[in-house]
């Protein structure tokens, strides 16, 4: 294999395939990457045996070929070499000759055949959508997973391909988070896939706010293509709960708020607590919302926020980083909140098709 190959550009592909690399590994070919390169373009790929990622990158090629590299190793040189170009030399025996200006490596790799095939999807569902789309959509409901690893249903996010829309769904049981988009696919590709954590952070970090996404699927098998990258993914198997059980069939009071004064003012009062068994009490009466927190041996905080809430006195009580997480991710400058007492779950809706259910905590 002989190529050259812009560094900028051969750093980028490394950048995108990295975090699927293992320095922990019993099998020591995972920590290299594989480079394979034909007519104009070399193939990046990493692979944990779960997540598979594959990055393309124009190169000139001279003599076509594949070997696995370290992918650490080359991914810290590649950052130093002097020169805006990288010529990359392979032999028969997977030693590599890398030169950029006045710099000179040579490293040992190891033959392709050693490096795990990619999973095979044949006869796949296939899917499109905006890949800003879906990127906001993983984030708005992904704090929401379990972190329970008795409970792996619970630790992924569900794709639920189904009336012509997809459902994207997050829940661990005290809290679920649920955002919807129409979306076009054949009927016969209706279904629900619970997708592992681990390839829902790999997406929220590659996905670009435009552009094509494509997406395959079969029984086991969850693949992502789009711009110059291919994810591949493991995914979860079981069966998600009943999601739409769990969304109050109405509410009895709706009150308008701002979404960032909402938010600080609940970062400020939560400073005097680091525990998650304390609650945030959020009282409200006429024109106004007290926010309280009280920790034993630490100390109290409260503050006050104006409404314009005209409906019965309601005081309920919530985990702060429950009712933060969403706010963090929304980008909407209002929400409302959904109440019916201080026994029934709240309800956060914004002016996207969301909506946040959170389990209420008792008030002492």
């Amino acid at each position: 294999m002989k190529l050259k190959v812009s560094k900028e550009k051969i750093l980028n592909s490394l950048q995108k395939v990295q975090s699927v690399v293992s320095s922990r590994t019993t099998l020591p070919i995972l920590s290299n990457v594989l480079i394979k390169a034909e007519k104009d373009r070399i193939h990046l790929t990493a692979t944990d045996l779960d997540v598979s990622v594959v990055a393309n990158c124009e190169a000139q090629v001279v003599k076509s070929g594949a070997t696995t590299l370290p992918a650490r190793r080359i991914f810290s040189i590649f950052k130093e070499l002097p020169g805006p170009d990288v010529e990359i030399e392979v032999d028969e025996k997977n030693q590599a000759s890398i030169r950029s200006g006045a710099s000179f490596f040579k490293l040992v790799g190891a033959a392709e055949d050693e490096f795990p095939p990619l999973p095979k999807l044949d006869a796949a569902k296939t899917y499109s959508l905006n890949q800003g789309t879906f990127r906001e959509m993983l984030r708005n409901t992904s704090y929401a997973t379990s972190r329970d690893e008795s409970r792996p249903m619970l630790s992924g996010v569900l794709l639920s391909f189904k009336s012509d829309k997809l459902a994207v769904v997050a829940t661990d049981g005290r809290r679920m988070a649920l955002h919807e988009q129409e979306v076009e696919f054949p009927k016969g590709a209706e279904g629900d896939l619970i997708l592992p954590f681990k390839t829902v952070e790999e997406l929220t970090s590659t996905l670009q706010a435009d552009g094509q996404l494509k997406i395959l699927t079969t029984a086991k098998q969850i693949a992502f293509e789009f711009d110059d990258i291919l994810i591949i993914s493991k995914l979860v198997e079981g069966t998600f709960p009943n999601f739409r059980q769990v969304i109050p069939a109405q509410s009895e009071e709706r009150i308008s708020l701002e979404r960032e004064v909402l938010l600080n003012a609940l970062r400020r009062v939560s400073l005097v607590s680091g525990d998650n068994s304390i609650s945030a009490k959020l009282a409200f009466t006429k024109n106004k919302l007290e926010i309280t927190m009280s920790a034993p041996n630490v100390g109290e905080a409260s503050e006050t926020l104006a409404t314009k809430y005209t409906g019965r006195a309601i005081t309920i009580a919530f985990n702060p980083d429950f009712i933060m997480d969403p706010l963090r991710t929304l980008t909407s400058d209002e929400i409302s909140l959904e109440l019916t007492d201080d026994m029934n779950p709240g309800v956060i809706k914004c002016n996207v098709p969301f909506l946040y259910v959170i389990m209420p905590m008792r008030v002492s």
